[in-house]
Order: structure tokens, then sequence, then C-alpha cells
């Protein structure tokens, strides 16, 4: 099966359309107000609107008021809702959308416990623990951390980039790789090279397993 690819942090249309020519089977919108690359629920509709069918968007979010979430999904139609804080399943059933939860990996977590605890979600999406910052952080963990029967079910995320994205496809063989800052020109911004090189060393990566 090959490796899925998630483009998250979009903030412009032209820098969707780069990542789906490219080949991404995902975006992701980020609806937390503190981070760069956060956009509103009007932005992230009229980017939505000139992508083509079956690439599917995400929304990304930060300990929300369910209020916001309802809104992102109302506006947009975002196909997934993506978890980042500290929602509890309970929490992320809510909205009548499918989920996935973002575990960072903090010193002595028990992933597989946490695993099971999120299991009516889609998915695990795995990133790196820096204290006080909920995703973002441009820095990569320790992929050995991660169970062997575990790692086809979990997108993983966490400084990813051109360079290293083959080797964590090697090491990991996750469900779907994720990167934001890996493939920017700036904070929010995607460079178009960034991008296509990215999912071609993902392509390649699969060729090669």
């Amino acid at each position: 099966m090959p490796t899925r690819v998630k483009i998250c942090g979009i903030t412009r249309v032209e820098d969707a359309l780069v990542a789906v020519v490219a080949g991404a089977d995902a975006l992701g919108f980020v609806f937390y107000a503190s981070s760069p690359r956060a956009v509103v629920p009007e932005q992230a509709r009229a980017i939505i609107a000139q992508l083509p069918p079956f690439v599917t968007t995400t929304a990304l979010f930060v300990n929300p008021e369910p209020d916001l979430v309802r809104e992102a999904v109302a506006v947009t139609g975002v196909d997934l809702l993506q978890f980042h804080g500290d929602e509890d399943p309970d929490f992320c059933e809510r909205f009548g959308r499918p989920w996935i939860k973002a575990l960072r990996m903090k010193p002595g977590m028990d992933l597989v416990s946490e695993c099971e605890r999120y299991a009516s979600g889609r998915g695990i999406l795995l990133d790196a623990y820096r204290p006080g910052v909920p995703g973002g952080t441009g820095e990569t963990f320790d992929w050995e951390l991660i169970p062997a029967d575990i790692a086809p079910k979990i997108t993983l995320a966490g400084g990813l980039d051109v360079e290293n994205v083959a080797n964590a496809i090697a090491a990991v063989r996750p469900y779907a790789v994720d990167v934001s800052g890996g493939v920017e020109a700036s904070k929010g911004i995607k460079d178009p090279a960034l991008v296509r090189n990215f999912v071609a060393a993902v392509r390649s990566a699969d060729g090669g397993r």
C-alpha cells in the first residue's frame, strides 16, 4: 500500500493546488489562532472550493471551543477533524465527522494505551513533543519508540522534510506522513519545489521497499 501524504498548514489556494498536482492525498487547515499557519473558516472554504474531487480536507484544532469546530464544519464542509490538544474521545466524537487524534511523543507516554483509548477515531497521528507547543515544532522524535504492530495504522509527523522522509518511511512504515514546515518558504507559505520533491521522495521510498 502506498504511503499517503498530507500537506498541512495550507493558507493559500495556489499552495493547495501545487500540493494536489504533486500528488498529495490530503490537505490540512489549521484552526488555531496562535499558529502562524492559522486560517478562518471562510478562508479555508474559499480554498477548498477550488480543489478537485478525492482530496481529503482536514481541519486541525487545539483544545477548541465546540462552537469553533461546529462553525468550521458548517462553513467549510471539511472531511476529517484532527485534534491536537487534550481532547478526550467523547469530545472528538461530538461533531458528526470522522476524526483522528494527534499524540505528542512525551517521555513516558504509554503509546499502546493511548492508541486504545482513541480507537473510535479513524487513526492516530504521532508528533514530536515540546512542552507548551501543540505541534509544528519542526523537530523529529525517536521513531524506534513506535511498535511495529501500531506503525501501519499511524500518520507520522514531526520534523519531516525532503531529506529525511525516505528514512522515516523505511524505519516506521506508517500509513501516512504529514508535513508542514518542512515544505515551506516561510511560515504558512509553501515552497512549490519542496512540496513536489517531498511527494516524490515518498513515492521513491515506497518503490524501494
